[in-house]
Parts: C-alpha cells; sequence; structure tokens
C-alpha cells in the first residue's frame, strides 16, 4: 500500500484528483503515437497573454409571499470577471484590466423584481446597484445558479473580446495569435475560431483510459501528451442537442515535478481549445498553441510556499482573485447595507 497527498487545499470543495472516466468518445487527431511532446518554447510572434476569470458571490437569499400565499426564492448576488495582461516574454509588468463587480438581483420568474438602489447613509460608501435577473423554477440553488451563469456568460465575453481570431480550418497557414487567452476552466460553449485556451486546474473527469494515463506521471516538466478530441456531454452517445454540437481539442501538460509526498499527477494540468465540428485534424493554430503550452504555463506556475493550489493557480490568477474580490467590497458590509434596504422596504410594503 502507497500513501500520497492530494495537493488541493482541504477548504475547497473538491480535492484536485478524482478521475471520474469520461463516459463518451475520445478520438486521437494529432498522432497515433501515444508519447510525451516536448515543448517548443515560447516564439516571439506571441505579444501578448490574458488571463481571465471570475468570482461570483452569494450575498443575501430572500423569501418572498405572493398574494395567493405561496413561496418564491430569490437573492442578492454579485460577480466580478477581469483580466491580467502580461508580455510572455517578460519586456513589462503585468496589468489589471476590466476588473468591476456587478450586481444581481436574481428572482424566480413566477415573481418579477424591480431593480434595487442600496444607498447609504455616508455618500462616500457608494450606491449599490442591482439588476434584477430572472431564472426558472423554484429550485433552492436557482439563485446561485443564475449568478454563476452570468459570471461565466461575462467571462465569454470578455476572453472573446481580447483574444485575437484564431484560423481552424484545415488549410489555414496562419499558425500563432499575437494575443493568446488563458481562461479559467473550460472554454464556454458556443464562439469557436478565438484564441481561448481553457485551462483546467483539477483532473476530475478522465479522458484517457486506464491504458494512457500512466503517460501523465512520466511527463517531464514543460512536456505535453498528444491532442485529443471528444465531444461535450457526451455520455456513451447519449447527450443534448446544444452540447453535442460542441467539440474540443485537449492535452495535458505538467508544470512541475510533484514532491514525493504528492501524488504523480499533481503538478499536471488539462488544456482545451474549441475545434471544428467533426474534425479528423488539428489547426496549424491550435498546434502552436499547444506546443508553447509548456514553456508558458512553466513561467506561470505559482510556488507552493506562496499558494496552497500551487501550481496550477496561476501567478496571474491569484493576483486577479484579490482584485476581484476587493472589487465587490466588503461582504459583512454589504450584509448589513442589505439588511437595511429589506428594513425599509418592508416597511413601505415594496417587498413582502
Amino acid at each position: 500500500m502507497r500513501i500520497r497527498l492530494d495537493p488541493w487545499p482541504v477548504d475547497t470543495f473538491e480535492g484536485q484528483l478524482t478521475l471520474k472516466p469520461f463516459a463518451g468518445l475520445v478520438f486521437d487527431v494529432e498522432t497515433d503515437v501515444w508519447q510525451a511532446v516536448p515543448t517548443q518554447g515560447i516564439p516571439v510572434a506571441l505579444r501578448e497573454v490574458v488571463v481571465v476569470d471570475g468570482k461570483p458571490r452569494m450575498e443575501a437569499r430572500l423569501l418572498i409571499d405572493d398574494e395567493a400565499g405561496e413561496l418564491h426564492l430569490a437573492a442578492f448576488g454579485a460577480y466580478v470577471v477581469g483580466a491580467v495582461s502580461l508580455c510572455p516574454h517578460g519586456s513589462r509588468q503585468a496589468e489589471l484590466q476590466q476588473v468591476r463587480a456587478r450586481r444581481v438581483l436574481a428572482y424566480s420568474a413566477d415573481t418579477p423584481l424591480e431593480p434595487a438602489r442600496l444607498s447609504p447613509r455616508n455618500p462616500q460608501s457608494g450606491v449599490l446597484d442591482y439588476e434584477p435577473h430572472a431564472f426558472n423554477g423554484r429550485q433552492v440553488e436557482g439563485p446561485r445558479a443564475k449568478v454563476q451563469r452570468l459570471m461565466l456568460d461575462a467571462e465569454q465575453a470578455l476572453s472573446q473580446e481580447l483574444a485575437s481570431a484564431m484560423a481552424l480550418e484545415e488549410g489555414d497557414t496562419d499558425t500563432l495569435p499575437e494575443t493568446l487567452v488563458l481562461q479559467d476552466g473550460p472554454v464556454r460553449l458556443g464562439r469557436g475560431g478565438s484564441a481561448v485556451v481553457g485551462y483546467v486546474k483539477t483532473l476530475h473527469t478522465d479522458y484517457l483510459g486506464a491504458d494512457r494515463i500512466g503517460l501523465l506521471s512520466e511527463l517531464k516538466c514543460g512536456e505535453r501528451t498528444p491532442i485529443l478530441r471528444f465531444r461535450v456531454g457526451d455520455r456513451g452517445g447519449h447527450f443534448s442537442e446544444a452540447e453535442g454540437r460542441e467539440q474540443r481539442f485537449t492535452w495535458y501538460v505538467r508544470l512541475c515535478e510533484p514532491p514525493f509526498y504528492q501524488h504523480p499527477l499533481a503538478g499536471i494540468m488539462r488544456l482545451e481549445m474549441h475545434a471544428p465540428e467533426d474534425s479528423t485534424f488539428v489547426p496549424h493554430a491550435v498546434q502552436a498553441v499547444a506546443n508553447l503550452s509548456g514553456a508558458l504555463l512553466q513561467k506561470l506556475g505559482s510556488k507552493l510556499h506562496k499558494d496552497p493550489r500551487a501550481p496550477q493557480n496561476l501567478i496571474p490568477t491569484a493576483a486577479l482573485e484579490h482584485a476581484m474580490t476587493r472589487s465587490m467590497g466588503s461582504a459583512e458590509l454589504v450584509t448589513r447595507r442589505i439588511r437595511s434596504h429589506i428594513a425599509a422596504a418592508y416597511g413601505a410594503g415594496v417587498l413582502a
């Protein structure tokens, strides 16, 4: 028996490694030879790397009785998305971009609510404007899911805005974009054709199978696996119509060697990009991004003595997380403002 440590902090929702088998089909598209691919360094043509992330927050739950005596759910929430722009060659300092909180009044579509403006007693504290957004049904998690969905949509829009266009046809000769966006988590449904790479920090799904996963523990720093292709939502041939049209390229990269006491996949990250429908080839641009990904992520990977989610929680991501938390303000003070608002509104009969 061998016991190894999962390096992910225990206060996170899940560990870094669970590896539930992917139920669908995964195809070879780059090569039939399953072996490590060395990094080729960062080309001069790549002028900018932008790291995009988002952060949601629930601030207060609401219960609303309608005129018929039925109970409905709502919530005050907030989310923020932002970016860090950096030069992959280290020629300038990193810069924060578009870090701004947006506040949401999420409500069941059965009970429409008006926008809520929370005015402080001290004018210097600022006004909190909550924009109403409806969700379907009466599920307990409905408000939280709505805030999360709005954040993901905003992340996608920001990534698409900042990334260079990317040629994905088989005959295209353009091989590398000038601006590459690294987006925390998988790439979102829709919106292919841009240089957006999703980086997945946890290994919760096994896309390789028992006969191939062993290569991950053999990868040296900066090396990657060959590129594979899969279809989002594939459950062995059963998937929703929306998911069934979406395909992804994916590969794995080693950022660093794990300490002896951690499991052998501790320094591994999975990357993914949009794939053309039913493609049997890898576009030159995607392969170029994969080839530089190892060298780039080695430079951006965090260190264990500074970040408990190292190395997968990238250095720019950690800085961005701090900026996003500040932009939403003190959760305690916001909660006090909401309580005062509800007390005043209830007394006026606005929210009942």
